[in-house]
């Protein structure tokens, strides 16, 4: 049984898939169909943009999800496909075309506007905060309910929130610019090992981005979702999806929601358990932060994950 993994935000890079393309001009041909639904120069966005633009969620999301297909399809050269789909984040969307759930016109439209939306919304929480950025950061070595107490006064006042639980080592907090600088000292205060500012531009998974859900969901009324094709997890429930109807209703709560990343790991090593055959985990996409969690989660003992961000590290499977 094969898994595969598909990142989010924070994973970009300059040059992503780059060399995928080199070694194969039919995997380039997927970033010119992407450019011609998106209108957007997406090769630009992967190869000539540097980080502190690609980070924008109208640049990332797109060349993300981009890179994530190409390497779809690199593995598929190689007769490797997946059994199970789970996506991190923004990576949910690359799960949702691999499973069957979209189509490649409406996984690239999709993030397109996705993007667009979230962007203008961080911009916007920027604008009332004379123009400081809001955005994401990363606790290590508290534990989530000591966390999750912590943050309580700032979640009331609506300017922190928990936003993705990553690992029994890390928790991800979501908030305003003014929250997480109440966070940072909150946290070291009380012995976090690291407190860590994440390459992203907004503070996604929270209420924060209401705005955005509202604006999305119109956006998904008159998308076709099918149901899924293959085993298919849901950051929002860390369950498995069984319709297109739900995986529709979870695409918006997906935008204010917590990712419970560690339930769908286990979800992932619990069939991996019931499988009679070989098992395989598969980091789909640039970077290798999955493959961490999973190793931090304690799962990667008996079974690595394989990061794909680069050729060469897909060139001998």
């Amino acid at each position: 049984m094969n898994a595969f993994i598909f990142p989010g935000q924070g994973a970009q890079f300059k040059g992503m898939v780059q060399d995928f393309c080199s070694e194969n001009e039919s995997l380039l041909q997927i970033i010119k169909e992407a450019e011609k639904i998106s209108n957007r120069s997406v090769t630009k966005i992967l190869w000539e943009t540097e980080l502190s633009e690609l980070s924008r969620s109208d640049n990332s999301q797109l060349a993300i999800t981009v890179a994530s297909i190409v390497i779809i399809n690199a593995l598929k050269n190689r007769g490797i496909e997946s059994d199970i789909c789970a996506g991190f984040s923004l990576g949910e969307f690359s799960a949702l075309y691999d499973s069957g759930v979209l189509s490649f016109e409406d996984t690239i439209k999709l993030v397109t506007e996705r993007g667009n939306i979230m962007q203008k919304v961080c911009d916007n929480l920027s604008k009332k905060s004379e123009g400081n950025l809001p955005g994401m950061m990363a606790i290590l070595g508290l534990p989530l309910e000591q966390i999750e107490s912590l943050l309580e006064p700032l979640s009331k006042k609506g300017i922190a929130f928990v936003a993705n639980i990553n690992s029994p080592k890390q928790t991800v907090v979501s908030g305003t610019y003014e929250g997480l600088e109440e966070c940072e000292k909150i946290f070291k205060d009380s012995g976090a090992r690291r407190v860590v500012r994440l390459k992203v531009a907004g503070p996604f998974h929270s209420p924060l981005m209401k705005d955005a859900a509202i604006e999305f969901e119109k956006v998904l009324e008159s998308v076709n979702f099918n149901n899924p094709q293959k085993i298919l997890l849901s950051n929002v429930t860390g369950k498995i999806i069984t319709t297109g109807e739900e995986a529709k209703k979870l695409a918006v709560k997906h935008l204010t929601c917590p990712v419970c990343w560690t339930e769908e790991e286990k979800v992932i090593s619990e069939l991996f358990e019931k499988s009679e055959g070989k098992n395989s985990l598969y980091e789909v996409g640039p970077g290798t932060v999955l493959s961490g969690l999973w190793r931090d989660s304690g799962y990667g003992e008996n079974l690595p994950c394989i990061p794909c961000g680069k050729f060469e590290q897909i060139s001998e499977l």
